[in-house]
């Protein structure tokens, strides 16, 4: 049991030596030590500080990318928007042209066959008419053979200018 239970002279030296050591530490270690962790503990505040800013500035940038976003896929949305319409006005312009000019064509041939039509009534009024003449004509030289027939035919002309 002597192991364990230090004697009275080796109490008091060790504790002179530790306030010793500690009244040395404390006048030439404590004051560095003690403005070494101020400076960390500083730093380590400012580092948290600027990361805080950091996180701030990155939060608006983020919130001012989302914002640009949004505007370009409006944009986007407007000028899709825009681009259907006129698409769609070209394609009813053209659909318009076209009706346009396919009556303008219509008329056209409506009007030409027309002229047609008239052109070939008229020749064949005029063929019609030649050949009534020339029938006419025939049964006249036949009938004016005969002495009968020519007697007749001047007898129907004098009651014709009596009759003028």
């Amino acid at each position: 049991m002597d192991l364990l239970t230090p004697e009275l002279g080796l109490f008091f030296w060790t504790l002179i030596a530790f306030l010793a050591v500690f009244f040395i530490l404390r006048k030439f270690a404590w004051q560095p030590i003690l403005s070494s962790l101020g400076d960390r503990e500083k730093g380590i505040a400012d580092s948290i500080a600027t990361a805080e800013r950091v996180k701030g500035e990155m939060s608006q940038l983020k919130a001012e990318n989302e914002k640009l976003l949004a505007q370009a896929r409006e944009e986007r949305t407007t000028m899709l928007k825009e681009a259907k319409e006129m698409k769609d006005r070209i394609i009813n312009e053209a659909k318009e042209q076209a009706k346009t000019e396919a009556n303008k064509i219509i008329v056209d041939a409506q009007q030409q066959i027309q002229q047609q039509k008239m052109a070939a009534m008229t020749e064949v009024k005029n063929e019609i008419g030649s050949l009534a003449v020339e029938v006419a004509g025939r049964i006249l030289r036949q009938q004016l053979n005969a002495k009968d027939g020519q007697e007749m035919y001047m007898k129907m002309l004098a009651d014709d200018i009596k009759l003028n």
